[in-house]
């Protein structure tokens, strides 16, 4: 007997039925897939916003730079979307040339830079511009402890060593000996990296050198040499190191700038407000990812005397850059006189609001 055929309508039905299933069956994975793939977009983590680096050399004249940081990493922790815009960090670079190019080309945003280089590269139309001053004071002049040198009129026929023709260290040095009625075809000037100077003092490769800490501190407390002169005693409202920005950054970020200026003033406060600060700082600026140096040189900086180095007074007056501009221009370190509207911001500065420095 042969076996009992469906037949067509029930066929028809079964083929019917599976049909609806597997077009409900897609249907559903589609609708789920739908819902699930914005699910997934929404929930991926979003990319980690690098925090602007501002670069600066690992001497006590920067030492505002690495406090304002370390700060603000602190009050807005760089893994928070709403402190993306407001994220900087400090950049350790080993001489003022390469920052130089590192910020002409655009590679950096943001540095410590010397005051009369700022000036250079704003008259050749380099798009920069000064919105805080970093510290104040900060030079020495250095000389052997065996040395028979007391006066500064005694250096005259001497070698002396100086960062750079652009330093401020540069500028003091002029000032020194124009107070003496010399000039510079009285001694000898050779330029050479700071953290050279106390070996080439050492060997007598030179006689003198003038500079910022804590290369004159790591000879002296290393017994070798002492302080001829101080911008402290000879030129208290000296300056040297400046926060400077490029202008797109100042177009594009004002929050992030102002956020900067914020910090460096407040932590320049700070470090003049307590003792107990300076010893935080010192502790802070000798780690690896800032200076990375010896706590003692810092500390030797910080205390000898206590006011080596200073800066809570970091108002940016105009007749002071000025000064420094024409001085600038006397030692041939500027081809011509800029103007300081050039190479200055001083809106950031004016609407400074006090930081908070939780370290």
């Amino acid at each position: 007997m042969e076996p009992e055929r469906p037949s067509q309508s029930s066929a028809g039905v079964d083929r019917n039925v599976g049909r609806r299933w597997l077009l409900r069956g897609a249907l559903g994975a589609g609708a789920a897939a739908a819902i699930e793939l914005p699910a997934r977009r929404f929930l991926s983590p979003a990319p980690a916003v690098e925090p602007v680096k501002v670069g600066g050399l690992a001497v006590t004249c920067n030492l505002t730079l690495p406090i304002a940081s370390a700060a603000n990493e602190a009050a807005n922790p760089f893994g928070m979307s709403d402190a993306a815009q407001l994220a900087f960090k400090f950049s350790k670079y080993t001489g003022w040339p390469e920052l130089k190019e590192s910020l002409m080309s655009g590679d950096l945003q943001a540095a410590y830079m010397l005051a009369p280089l700022v000036m250079d590269l704003a008259d050749k139309q380099v798009p920069v511009k000064i919105v805080s001053i970093g510290h104040r004071s900060g030079a020495v002049i250095m000389v052997r402890t065996d040395a028979p040198y007391r006066r500064f009129r005694d250096l005259a026929g001497k070698r002396i060593a100086i960062p750079s023709r652009f330093a401020v260290d540069f500028l003091f040095l002029r000032r020194m000996l124009a107070n003496e009625g010399m000039t510079p075809d009285d001694v000898e000037i050779v330029e050479m990296a700071p953290a050279d100077m106390p070996a080439a003092l050492y060997v007598k490769g030179v006689d003198a050198y003038c500079t910022g800490e804590p290369f004159g501190a790591a000879a002296q407390s290393a017994g070798y040499a002492r302080v001829l002169r101080m911008t402290r005693d000879e030129w208290p409202r000296y300056m040297c190191c400046v926060l400077t920005v490029r202008e797109e950054l100042i177009r594009k970020n004002r929050p992030l700038v102002q956020n900067l200026v914020n910090y460096v003033l407040a932590a320049g406060a700070w470090l003049d407000g307590q003792r107990q600060n300076r010893e935080k700082a010192i502790q802070l600026a000798a780690r690896r990812e800032y200076f990375n140096q010896d706590p003692e040189i810092l500390r030797f900086v910080m205390s000898n005397p206590s006011d080596r180095v200073t800066y809570g007074d970091l108002r940016m007056i105009p007749r002071e850059f000025e000064e420094l501009m024409e001085m600038a221009v006397a030692a041939g370190a500027l081809s011509r006189p800029v103007p300081y509207a050039k190479y200055v911001d001083e809106s950031f500065a004016r609407a400074a609001r006090p930081a908070s420095i939780a370290l």
